[in-house]
């Protein structure tokens, strides 16, 4: 079946609207009367019924009227519904894997995500929160991976954004730490220079409370340069994670900075609040106890990362 001529046919709008209406329900719910389905698409009551038959006789879904009760949604075909929605593939966007956490991370959404419903998908790396969110917004990517943190701090201002999948404490980062130019150095201090990323969510916010009682002057920094500048001394303090200074065993004064009961620390997936139809595909594919296991066979070194 050439499901592109389908869409490009009279009732093709409808049925691709509704095919995308398929997805996002579980089997054995109850769906939306002929009107209703009017009315929220704005369709008149023939072609909606026309593009119910044209779902059927493809296979795409098999439903049951159960009298006064209404209509049950019986059975789906995702790989068909996938098509007649339009959807083809699943990019992603996640932090940069400069540390073996976040290459356990994406090797295991890699595992997870290459699933049975021949649906390609991938991921791509870019540094910040709040580019990668922003991306998303654009339709640039359909989700992203970001602290769950940075996703209830976005929240505040935008709601624009659901979180689909929470991954856990830890699967982001193990911890948060002050990391200083000076090795007898403990706190910060009034007059000291400190590094901040704007881009970054989790980083600028957790600098401003740990700075909240100090007058300081703040340099605006990429995340990815900020242990360079610290150890040049062009910094005197900044935000890190700790992994890439386990990872890379890096001789650097630090200290533990605890923030915010650990969603600093745990790993989610957002994607648009309109998206309800990628939501339910993401929240099917991505198996999290798969994502968890594998994650920990990389921090191990028990499997080499692939992603």
């Amino acid at each position: 079946m050439d499901y592109g001529q389908l869409l490009l046919s009279k009732h093709g709008f409808a049925t691709h609207n509704l095919a995308k209406y398929f997805l996002t329900i579980d089997v054995g719910s109850k769906i939306l009367t002929v009107s209703e389905f009017s009315d929220a698409y704005n369709l008149a009551r023939g072609t909606v019924q026309n593009s119910i038959k044209l779902l059927q006789d493809n296979e795409a879904i098999i439903l049951e009227s159960r009298g006064h009760l209404g209509t049950f949604f019986v059975k789906k075909n995702f790989h068909i519904l996938l098509k007649l929605s339009g959807i083809n593939s699943i990019l992603g966007a996640m932090p940069l894997p400069y540390s073996k956490r976040y290459e356990g991370l994406a090797t295991g959404l890699i595992s997870s995500m290459d699933n049975q419903f021949d649906l390609p998908t991938s991921l791509a790396y870019m540094r910040g929160a709040t580019k990668r969110i922003s991306m998303v917004l654009a339709d640039r990517y359909d989700f992203a991976v970001i602290s769950k943190f940075a996703a209830t701090e976005f929240a505040k201002i935008n709601q624009e954004i659901q979180i689909v999948k929470s991954l856990g404490k830890h699967t982001y980062l193990s911890e948060h730490i002050i990391v200083f130019h000076d090795v007898n150095i403990k706190e910060i201090t009034d007059g000291m220079i400190i590094g901040i990323d704007v881009d970054s969510i989790d980083q600028k916010k957790m600098t401003e409370k740990a700075c909240e009682n100090c007058k300081v002057e703040y340099v605006q920094i990429d995340y990815s340069q900020i242990l360079s500048k610290i150890k040049s001394g062009e910094i005197d303090a900044a935000i890190w994670n700790k992994d890439e200074i386990t990872d890379k065993v890096s001789n650097v004064n630090y200290v533990s900075f605890e923030f915010d009961d650990y969603n600093d620390t745990e790993a989610v997936i957002v994607c648009k609040s309109s998206s309800n139809e990628i939501a339910k595909i993401l929240k099917d594919i991505i198996d999290t106890k798969l994502v968890i296991d594998v994650q920990q066979l990389v921090l191990d070194n028990k499997i080499t990362p692939s992603y």
